[in-house]
């Protein structure tokens, strides 16, 4: 990838290199500025064809390149119109923990599948690292334990480096996008290079170019009087992330790469992670702002907002909940305690009410993901996009052991529903589930399954 005279940058995506060494990242070279050797990647990512995603090469593998204009979840790119809200179509974890070269298309809703330590958790925890990083956190903050996402037969190179590789694609408005990042975990943790692609253009690389600073050298796509804008970025932040701050828009290539830096952060930052501690949801709480947390401990908090200034959802909850809890539900109510304290309880149709503290784990759980489905990011404790639409945006639940403690029908009943809400594009879902939830999920028409044991 030639970055000296722009014309390379501006036409090709990818070039072939072998600069990848066993250390994850490729090795970095004295380079005086304004001069790279032919063949060398100075973003640190060295592009290679696509590897299936059960492939476990010996070598740690290069970033697989996607074909320009075309996303792996087939949504009509390049010239055309692409996906009507942003949204992640691909996740690739090139050197990725124990994951090497896999490339997985993301569906409306997307289920992992497999044995304990086949990398279930380890595949959503990489689509959420590249979610904070679009939100803006620094890379020590995501990654705090770098060194374990280091693939463990990665051995140093001649610098002592050591990094994974991770990447995806996010689909919307103006066609496939796609990002990929090299980061050295060891000896000091660092974005040593990054890319960002659309349209068969290269629209931003970085390079570390100097050990010794905090920063890498960019450049991105301009087609002014000045084919390319080079600039030092700071290598503990997404630089694309922080295009919109630095890019003017002035001229057709600023404004392409505008939109494709937007398009990536609002389909990365779109994602709430949701992981339901029962022992959490069981006690009463004071009422707040009723935005849902991670751990759905504030459950009942956000029922009581819901109560009232969300009837219509409430009820359809109440609906669903008669699906996958024990006995009659004829609605979910709330009550107020003293000291200002509140409590949700189902209610059975003139029988007395069960407070949600008497229900079991699975109850529980099932509740709270069927609430995150049928809320938005306004109930949800996330970075919301303000200044976007909410009709431009495209929520992505994360849930890690979506079936855990849940028996067949919730598991049926919730991906029904899940696939449902998903089908106006308004809602997705990335998820892991075991063994028993595997099958359950391979009988509901729309889940797509990917089993990491194969």
């Amino acid at each position: 990838m030639d970055l000296t005279g722009g014309s390379t940058l501006a036409r090709t995506p990818h070039a072939p290199s072998s600069d990848v060494s066993s250390s994850g990242i490729a090795p970095s070279r004295a380079v005086p500025s304004g001069a790279v050797p032919p063949g060398a990647v100075p973003s640190g990512i060295a592009p290679s064809r696509a590897v299936p995603s059960r492939a476990v090469p010996s070598a740690v593998p290069a970033v697989p390149s996607v074909p320009a204009g075309r996303s792996a979840a087939g949504v009509r790119g390049g010239g055309g119109r692409g996906a009507a809200r942003p949204v992640v179509t691909e996740l690739r974890l090139s050197a990725f923990a124990g994951h090497r070269g896999a490339v997985h298309a993301l569906g409306p809703v997307t289920l992992f599948a497999g044995p304990s330590g086949s990398g279930k958790s380890t595949t959503l925890r990489a689509y959420e690292a590249l979610a904070r990083l679009g939100a803006g956190d620094s890379l020590d903050e995501v990654f705090p334990d770098a060194a374990d996402c280091v693939p463990e037969r990665a051995r140093p190179d001649a610098q002592g480096r050591r990094g994974f590789r991770i990447g995806c694609t996010v689909d919307g408005p103006v066609g496939p996008v796609h990002l990929d990042l090299a980061v050295q975990a060891e000896p000091r943790l660092r974005i040593v290079g990054e890319r960002l692609t659309g349209r068969g253009r290269t629209l931003l690389a970085t390079a570390l170019r100097d050990p010794g600073r905090s920063t890498v050298q960019a450049e991105w796509h301009t087609a002014g009087a000045t084919p390319v804008t080079r600039a030092p970025l700071p290598d503990d932040l997404l630089g694309t992330a922080l295009l919109p701050l630095r890019v003017a828009g002035k001229t057709p290539g600023q404004l392409e790469v505008l939109a494709a830096a937007e398009q990536v952060v609002i389909g990365l930052r779109s994602a709430f992670p949701c992981d339901p501690r029962p022992e959490g949801m069981r006690t009463a709480v004071l009422p707040g702002e009723g935005r849902l947390r991670r751990d759905c401990a504030n459950l009942a908090e956000v029922l009581h907002r819901t109560h009232t200034a969300c009837p219509r959802r409430h009820h359809r909850l109440a609906t669903v909940a008669g699906a996958g809890c024990a006995g009659p539900v004829t609605g979910i109510g709330v009550q107020e305690l003293p000291e200002g304290f509140v409590r949700a309880v189902l209610e059975r149709g003139g029988r007395p009410v069960t407070p949600l503290g008497r229900l079991g784990d699975g109850e529980l759980r099932y509740l709270a993901l069927a609430l995150t489905l049928l809320t938005g990011p306004g109930v949800l404790a996330m970075d919301r996009i303000a200044e976007v639409p909410d009709a431009m945006q495209s929520l992505t639940l994360l849930a890690d052991g979506l079936d855990r403690g849940l028996d067949r029908r919730q598991v049926r009943e919730l991906l029904g529903l899940a696939v449902g809400i998903a089908a106006d594009g308004h809602i997705r879902v990335v998820g892991a589930v075991g063994e028993g939830g595997e099958g359950q999920a391979r009988r509901v028409p729309g889940v797509t399954v990917v089993d990491l044991g194969e």
